[in-house]
C-alpha cells in the first residue's frame, strides 16, 4: 500500500539545506519519491478568519474523503462486478468514453494503473484558477468546495435510491418468475393445447411435491365431484416437484381448491393474459434498468474524478493555511509531495523528524499533543504534514 504525504516547511536557510539533504537521501536510498507541490499565492486575511477556516477545512476534508469512498462503493454495487471494473473506471481525469471496451486485466494491474494515474495528477498538480479563483477569500474557496461536495453527496443518495428501486423491483419480479414452482412463470411450461377451456370446463394447474405424486394420482379425482377422470397430466418437473394439469367443471373450482389445499397441493393461478403482462413488465423493467445503469455509471465516473480533484485542492488549501499559521508572514514555504510504501514510512518519518527538528524541538518529545489553535492535525510534528489516503478505493 502506498503512502502519500503532503508536507510543508519554511524556506529559511536551515530548512532549505534540509530539503536538499532529503532529496539526496531519497536518491541514494530509494526511501521515497519526492515532487514539488505548487500552491499559488492565496489571500491570507486576518488571523481570526484563518483559525476559523482551518477548522472548517479539517471537517470538509473528512466529508470529501467520505464522499469519494461512497462513490466508489456505489460504483461497485451498481456495476455488480469485481473490484477490477471499479478501479478501471475510478480514474481522475480518465477517459470516460463508452467506446473503450478493452479486455479487463487482473485486479493488481488495475490497482497499479489507478495509483499511477492518481499519482500523476498529484505530482503534476496545477491549481485550477477558473474553478477556484485565487482572488477570492479562503472562506469563499472553502464554500465552493463544500457546495460541490454536498451537491454530489445529495445527488449520489438520490440517484442511488432511484436506481436501487428499479433494481429491487426487477429482482423481485425475476425471483417471482424464476423461483420455485409455486411462484415461477409458467411461460414455456404450459402450452395452449394443455388447457381445456369451454363454457363448462376449465383446467387447473397444481404443484405437487415429489413425495406426494402417488397421493395426487390416487386422490385428485375425488377432490371434488365433477373432476374429469384421468384428466391429470404432468407438464413439468424439477428437483422439488412437478406441475400437473387437471380438468373439471367450472362450478367445482372453489371446492377443488379448498380440498387441494387441505392435502397440501398448491393450485396455481394461471392465465395467458397474466403471463403476457408479467413478461411485458419484466422487459420494461430490464430496459429501464439498462438505461439507468449507463446514465448512473457515467455520472459516477465523472463525479469520482471531480471529487478527487476537489479533494487535492482542499489539501492544498489546508497546507497554505497551516503554513501561514505555523510559519507566519510573509508567506514563504515549500510544499512537497512524498510517496513511500508502508515499509518505508517509519524510516521516512524518522528522517523528516531529524532533518526538520530545528523547526520545533519539542515535537520530538513523547506525548506532545497539538494544543495550538487552528492546527487540527492528530499528531503534532515539527513540520506540517497531511496524509492523502490512497485507500479511498479499497472496498471490502
Amino acid at each position: 500500500m502506498t503512502d502519500l504525504w503532503l508536507i510543508s516547511v519554511p524556506l529559511d536557510k536551515t530548512s532549505v539545506a534540509s530539503i536538499e539533504k532529503l532529496k539526496r537521501t531519497i536518491a541514494k536510498t530509494n526511501l521515497a519519491s519526492c515532487w514539488k507541490f505548487s500552491i499559488p499565492d492565496l489571500k491570507v486575511g486576518i488571523l481570526d478568519s484563518l483559525l476559523c477556516v482551518a477548522d472548517d477545512l479539517s471537517k470538509l476534508d473528512s466529508l470529501t474523503e467520505s464522499v469519494i469512498k461512497k462513490t466508489c462503493q456505489c460504483m461497485r454495487e451498481v456495476m455488480e462486478q469485481s473490484t477490477d471494473k471499479v478501479l478501471e473506471n475510478a480514474l481522475a481525469n480518465g477517459d470516460h468514453s463508452d467506446n473503450q471496451k478493452a479486455a479487463l486485466p487482473p485486479l493488481k494491474a488495475y490497482l497499479k494503473s489507478l495509483r499511477v494515474d492518481l499519482l500523476s495528477y498529484m505530482s503534476k498538480f496545477q491549481w485550477d484558477k477558473a474553478k477556484y479563483p485565487t482572488a477570492l477569500p479562503l472562506s469563499s474557496l472553502a464554500d465552493i468546495i463544500n457546495k460541490e461536495v454536498s451537491q454530489v453527496e445529495t445527488e449520489l443518495k438520490s440517484r442511488s435510491s432511484s436506481y436501487n428501486n428499479i433494481k429491487s423491483s426487477l429482482q423481485s419480479l425475476e425471483n417471482k418468475l424464476n423461483g420455485n414452482l409455486q411462484t415461477r412463470s409458467l411461460n414455456g411450461i404450459v402450452r395452449k393445447e394443455d388447457l381445456v377451456v369451454s363454457e363448462y370446463l376449465t383446467t387447473l394447474l397444481v404443484v405437487v411435491t415429489r413425495g406426494s405424486y402417488s397421493q395426487w394420482e390416487g386422490t385428485y379425482e375425488s377432490l371434488s365431484e365433477f373432476v374429469v377422470p384421468r384428466s391429470s397430466r404432468k407438464l413439468y418437473e424439477d428437483r422439488e416437484g412437478a406441475v400437473f394439469s387437471v380438468t373439471l367443471f367450472k362450478r367445482d373450482v372453489c371446492e377443488f381448491k379448498d380440498k387441494a389445499k387441505d392435502s397440501k397441493f398448491i393450485v396455481r393461478e394461471y392465465s395467458l393474459e397474466l403471463e403476457e403482462k408479467q413478461q411485458q413488465e419484466l422487459k420494461q423493467l430490464s430496459a429501464k434498468k439498462k438505461e439507468q445503469y449507463g446514465i448512473f455509471v457515467r455520472w459516477l465516473k465523472v463525479n469520482f474524478s471531480e471529487m478527487f480533484i476537489a479533494w487535492i485542492h482542499l489539501k492544498a488549501l489546508r497546507v497554505f493555511v497551516e503554513s501561514v499559521l505555523r510559519y507566519g508572514l510573509p508567506v514563504n514555504y515549500q510544499a512537497l509531495l512524498l510517496q513511500t510504501d508502508r515499509k518505508g514510512s517509519n524510516k521516512l518519518r524518522e528522517e523528516l523528524a531529524s532533518l526538520f527538528v530545528h523547526l520545533d524541538p519539542t515535537a520530538r518529545m513523547t506525548d506532545v499533543s497539538c494544543d495550538i489553535p487552528g492546527l487540527s492535525q492528530q499528531e503534532y510534528l515539527s513540520y506540517i504534514c497531511f496524509h492523502i489516503g490512497t485507500n479511498v478505493l479499497d472496498i471490502s
